[in-house]
């Protein structure tokens, strides 16, 4: 080629062949690099124009001053060697601007014709900025790429092409595996043998074909931990990886390890099998409900003695089971307890699917589950057959009625034997016997008022005790129960009343409710010396009565325990403070036949407010 040139093309033909060349081509000459050529394409690259052509290379482009290039000529000129510079970075001033390009190029000398002298440089050129800047931005793109999946929260790997080599795998994957970094660069097959013969390398080989994600939930894997093959359970993804012509070249596996939660997932159905054929074991009906009150679980019981299936809505089962007395009552106190948040307990009578028109009791109580913000997650609840305890309660009520009216009698002529004695004793001037006769006589009114509690109780069980309604001057039935109670206590009754006036009511039926609250504060308050009543109107038009005392008090959990009948403070004070455990239950039954409400307030240590409203005029 040299001699082609030599013998056949002068130095102006080449400097025009070089002009018209289509890639940048110049000619520098002499030891000063004149630019005797540079056609278009490398003025254009140069950013310079025309007019530079004749000038040093250095005047033209003084940029170049303390870049590598004007050395690198210097030695081509000198050696005659050429020079390959690939994706070369050269400041250039373009339009007025300092830029950062980047270019292929090549060096080559020009000789004279005898071949002795290198006279001069050829430059060809050609500028890669945007294929550098493309691939500088691809290889940060990876290196993120690369850093994201070795920073993530998760177990990520990266298997490329049809065999899957392992091209990334970060240290939770690895750990995951139980695996060291040499798998890296390894198929996965060969890198986790023990995946052999699961069905994992098939589902990438799919994955691989169809270019469809493939995901998992609680899938099982067997991998190899310290020598020992282990069961694990992961959550995971094989995602295809599409280049530029549409096809997968690699795949991304994301997985997350499940194992505790699976394990725990099944020990947790272990015990609610376990639970539920206990559930279904017991005697009594248990059902649960969500945090709205949906039934969603009924025990073995229900369906044997409902013959129902499935579960139908609580007002549907509620319409079909329960007695129709029964039916608005739970369903308004079901509301009631979802309002308040609160547990509830219940007498109902459910049909007997064995009898035809047959009823039998049950006790039906509820509790929600809260959790720490005090919101309700769950109910919980139970039925219990009690129709023999009822007919037992029912027996034991006839019981104390027959009785009660059989030493009604006696106990009257006890009493006036009782006061005849004394008064006859009195007459005889036999004082210390007449005080035994009259502390007798206390003892039958006590035994008399016990009998009276219980005629009451069994009037109210039997829906039989009746008001005997009438208008009264309530201030003057408060000052006469204060003025009999003052009499038989050492404590100081301190009155605060409103004028309330005329009000509609049974009068000694109210009188029986203040006496029994006054009697009572005297009894549960053995280290005061004083109780404090209060009458007043409320906002509402209704009389207001209460009853405070500064004695033991109340523990909280057990305040709404105390008008339910028969019920008496437990522990060591049961003896302390003896009696029947009635007063509350039968001046409750009077207030609300009253068409009022009866209530208290009290503080464990610090005493009890015990509270009645009824309306003024019914």
């Amino acid at each position: 080629m040299k001699n082609f040139i030599k013998t056949n093309i002068s130095q102006d033909s080449l400097a025009l062949l070089l002009i018209q060349a289509p890639v940048a081509l110049s000619m520098l000459i002499g030891d000063d690099f004149i630019v005797k050529v540079a056609n278009p394409q490398m003025l254009h690259l140069w950013g310079k124009p025309a007019e530079i052509i004749g000038s040093k290379l250095i005047d033209a482009l003084p940029e170049l001053e303390g870049q590598p290039f004007m050395e690198i000529l210097s030695n081509v000129r000198k050696t005659g060697k050429p020079y390959k510079g690939y994706k070369q970075l050269a400041y250039l001033v373009r339009n007025g601007k300092t830029e950062e390009c980047y270019f292929d190029f090549i060096y080559a000398p020009i000789y004279n014709d005898d071949e002795t002298e290198v006279i001069g440089i050829s430059v060809v050129a050609t500028e890669v900025t945007d294929q550098v800047l493309a691939e500088t931005k691809l290889a940060e793109t990876e290196y993120k790429f690369e850093n994201l999946i070795k920073e993530s929260d998760y177990a990520i790997a990266l298997y490329k092409g049809e065999n899957f080599i392992i091209e990334i795998a970060n240290d939770k994957m690895l750990d995951a595996w139980g695996k060291t970094r040499s798998v890296i660069g390894q198929k996965i097959h060969e890198g986790i043998p023990e995946l052999e013969g699961q069905p994992f390398l098939d589902i990438l080989k799919d994955v691989f074909r169809t270019g469809k994600t493939y995901s998992a939930t609680e899938d099982k894997v067997l991998l190899e931990k310290d020598g020992k093959l282990e069961t694990f359970y992961y959550n995971f993804s094989y995602k295809p990886l599409i280049n530029d012509h549409g096809k997968v070249y690699a795949i991304l596996n994301f997985a997350t390890d499940v194992t505790d939660l699976v394990i725990a997932k099944k020990k947790i159905e272990e015990n609610e099998g376990k639970y539920k054929n206990l559930a279904d074991s017991l005697p009594i009906i248990i059902w649960t409900a969500d945090k709205n009150g949906n039934i969603d679980y009924y025990n073995k019981k229900w369906y044997d003695y409902t013959g129902f299936e499935g579960i139908d809505s609580r007002e549907n089962a509620a319409s079909k089971i329960l007695h129709p007395d029964d039916y608005k009552r739970a369903i308004s106190l079901w509301k009631t307890s979802q309002k308040n948040k609160q547990g509830y307990e219940i007498e109902y009578q459910f049909r007997d699917r064995t009898k035809e028109n047959s009823y039998e009791w049950f006790l039906g109580r509820a509790v929600p589950i809260k959790d720490e913000n005090g919101e309700v997650i769950q109910w919980i609840g139970t039925c219990t057959e009690i129709n023999e305890f009822k007919q037992f309660q029912q027996q034991k009520d006839n019981f104390l009625g027959i009785a009660s009216h059989e030493l009604k009698t006696p106990l009257t002529s006890l009493k006036l034997y009782s006061q005849f004695l004394e008064k006859n004793l009195r007459r005889q001037d036999d004082n210390k016997n007449a005080d035994v006769a009259m502390k007798m006589d206390e003892q039958i009114n006590k035994l008399t008022s016990l009998v009276n509690d219980l005629l009451d109780v069994t009037k109210i069980q039997n829906g039989k005790i009746l008001l005997n309604r009438s208008e009264f001057d309530f201030d003057e039935l408060v000052n006469e129960v204060v003025e009999e109670q003052q009499m038989s206590t050492r404590h100081r009754i301190y009155v605060e009343a409103e004028s309330i006036g005329t009000i509609t009511g049974d009068k000694n039926r109210i009188s029986q409710v203040m006496t029994n609250l006054i009697s009572n504060a005297i009894k549960y308050s053995p280290d005061s010396d004083k109780i404090r009543i209060t009458t007043k109107l409320t906002d509402e038009g209704c009389v207001h009565f209460s009853v405070k005392d500064y004695g033991i008090g109340i523990p909280e959990d057990k305040q709404s325990k105390v008008f339910e009948q028969y019920y008496r403070v437990s522990g060591s004070k049961e003896y302390t403070f003896p009696g029947l455990g009635l007063g509350l239950y039968i001046s409750s039954e009077i207030i609300k036949r009253s068409g009022g409400r009866i209530f208290v307030n009290s503080v464990e240590g610090k005493g009890s407010e015990f509270c009645f409203e009824i309306p003024k005029h019914k």
